[in-house]
């Protein structure tokens, strides 16, 4: 079976790929990545590899490994080895402190007319309503809420959480049992 993407080491590549191996402050991830493709040159005295030998050792699927040769083949050593930033790095979110705090007024207000609770499409479309952001998903919402503990359950439920019952505290509490004082008195 003929590799589409195939990884050929240079002496100085290999070297400085075996070196990351065997460097205690490189991340784990990075050691991984660079023995991936220690294992997968095709150059190498002990011959490449097959992907699937290659997962069952550093502990990835043979696709984690596909594409470590893609990135090396088509951008380098060097970035083969770190992490690619994400697309939506740096984007604005959708709701703010300010939309936040809209969401949970909103959540913890009286349901519309004909309604016991607020759902997640109720709560989207009035925030469009009211032009507290031009559109957000249900998914958002909800994220959102998550991270508040509010809750929809019931129509008067706030965003605080509950506070604990007295007795029902996971700190210190009084033993059922007594323990009995000393019968003999301290002689001086």
């Amino acid at each position: 079976m003929r590799l589409k993407y195939r990884v050929e080491l240079s002496d100085a590549d290999r070297a400085s790929l075996e070196t990351i191996v065997r460097q205690s402050s490189a991340g784990v991830a990075r050691v991984r990545w660079a023995r991936i493709l220690l294992m997968a040159d095709e150059a190498h005295p002990e011959g490449c590899r097959s992907d699937r030998e290659i997962a069952e050792t550093v502990g990835f699927c043979e696709r984690q490994i596909v594409r470590i040769r893609q990135k090396f083949v088509r951008e380098g050593a060097e970035s083969a080895l770190k992490r690619s930033t994400r697309c939506d790095a740096g984007s604005q979110k959708v709701l703010d402190g300010r939309a936040e705090a809209h969401l949970v007024q909103l959540a913890c207000s009286t349901p519309p007319e004909g309604r016991n609770c607020w759902t997640l499409q109720l709560l989207v479309d009035e925030l469009c309503r009211l032009q507290v952001v031009q559109s957000v998903c249900r998914e958002t919402v909800r994220k959102t809420l998550k991270k508040t503990n509010c809750s929809l359950g019931s129509p008067n439920d706030s965003a605080s959480p509950k506070p604990i019952a007295r007795g029902s505290s996971p700190g210190w509490k009084r033993s059922s049992t007594s323990i009995r004082k000393s019968s003999t008195t301290d002689v001086r």
